[in-house]
């Protein structure tokens, strides 16, 4: 008879999270967190974030998947719009106690999926309604419906907003969108995998992963960037100031990745999307002059120690630039992942494996 594995021998570490251990095979994207690359689909992400819409990119991702018409897939995610917003009234008699977020989930628990629309799109295209609808409900405002004939970009800040935005604003929004699409096996994507690997539905995958997203650890920390920033407040301040918190061990919010050891690709793709936006904002400014400081900082504290910029700090000064409110990141970041979130159950259920790992037990023995 053949021995049954020891779980601890199955794992390198079973105390690390899984770090390190392959549990799927993917076409969808790679992250080579020692060049700095990222690839989606066969295409490193510079060559898709800000070169097409972020439509064309879901199409890209998706395309395995029987989804190659960008044209009729813009279509759809209006359509997808607009069938959301008949959960709205639901979003505004919610308690005020939930915030943007849990008001998206419950939005998202309330959508009824038909066979009109695949259940990838219409949940991707709901979730921009939901965002837009909750921050109005939460700021006493009117929510706004969709105009299914703008994209996604367009139409979600006319929903914050009340109007369309100036195309600067929405080019930059798009391209932030297609940035997040998708990264590797993170850990709301690899919740949104094993919830499908039960063939449990879409929906329910994209509700565990926005649970699994809400997590102090797991969705970085724009945010507190910009508080950060407004720390510093003049350019003269930042060398005194970074130093001060280097000394007390405190974190640079915007610096640094679990994953990347050089320069997170998606911090240039952001960097020039602000470029296009114009230099007038003092704020941008001082993030660049904040950037060099930084850097240079943690390369004289921390020599041995690759520390660059990362995703989270021009995401913050980009979207700050626009008009997003800081409250609204984790909300949007939700947004833009949710169709890399869709792919991946797709390619999950498609080898038709139930994920099921093992554990090493620790407890106590019986008597």
């Amino acid at each position: 008879m053949t021995e049954a594995p020891n779980p601890a021998q199955m794992l390198p570490d079973p105390t690390a999270g899984l770090e390190g251990v392959v549990a799927a095979t993917t076409r969808l994207s790679d992250v080579d967190g020692q060049n700095g690359v990222l690839i989606l689909r066969g295409r490193k992400i510079e060559d898709l974030a800000g070169v097409v819409s972020f439509e064309d990119a879901v199409m890209h991702l998706w395309q395995d998947f029987g989804f190659t018409d960008a044209a009729s897939m813009a279509r759809a995610f209006g359509d997808a719009r607009m069938t959301a917003f008949d959960v709205v009234p639901l979003l505004e008699g919610a308690s005020s106690s939930l915030d943007v977020y849990e008001r998206m989930q419950l939005g998202l628990a309330a959508l009824v999926l038909n066979k009109d629309l695949p259940a990838p799109i219409a949940i991707s295209g709901a979730l921009p309604v939901f965002l837009a609808a909750s921050h109005r409900i939460a700021t006493g405002l009117k929510p706004i419906a969709p105009d299914a004939g703008l994209t996604t970009a367009v139409d979600l800040l006319r929903m914050l907003v009340g109007d369309i935005q100036p195309s600067g604003y929405s080019d930059a929004l798009d391209r932030y969108l297609v940035t997040i699409l998708d990264h590797g096996l993170n850990a709301s994507t690899f919740t949104a995998r094993v919830i499908g690997s039960t063939q449990a539905d879409m929906k329910q995958a994209i509700l565990g992963a926005m649970g699994a997203l809400s997590g102090p650890l797991h969705g970085g920390a724009p945010g507190p960037v910009l508080d950060m920033i407004d720390a510093i407040g003049q350019p003269e301040n930042a060398a005194a100031w970074i130093t001060d918190a280097l000394d007390r061990k405190e974190r640079l919010m915007g610096f640094g990745h679990r994953i990347y050891r050089t320069r997170d690709p998606r911090a240039d793709v952001l960097k020039a999307g602000l470029q296009l936006l114009g230099s007038e904002n003092p704020k941008v400014q001082l993030a660049e002059n904040i950037e060099n400081e930084a850097l240079a900082a943690l390369k004289r504290a921390k020599p041995d120690r690759p520390l660059d910029t990362n995703v989270e700090f021009y995401t913050a000064v980009l979207l700050d630039a626009i008009g997003i409110d800081r409250s609204l990141f984790t909300p949007l970041f939700a947004t833009g992942r949710t169709p890399g979130w869709c792919a991946h159950v797709l390619e999950q259920q498609q080898t038709g494996k139930l994920i099921r790992p093992a554990s090493q037990y620790v407890g106590p023995k019986p008597d």
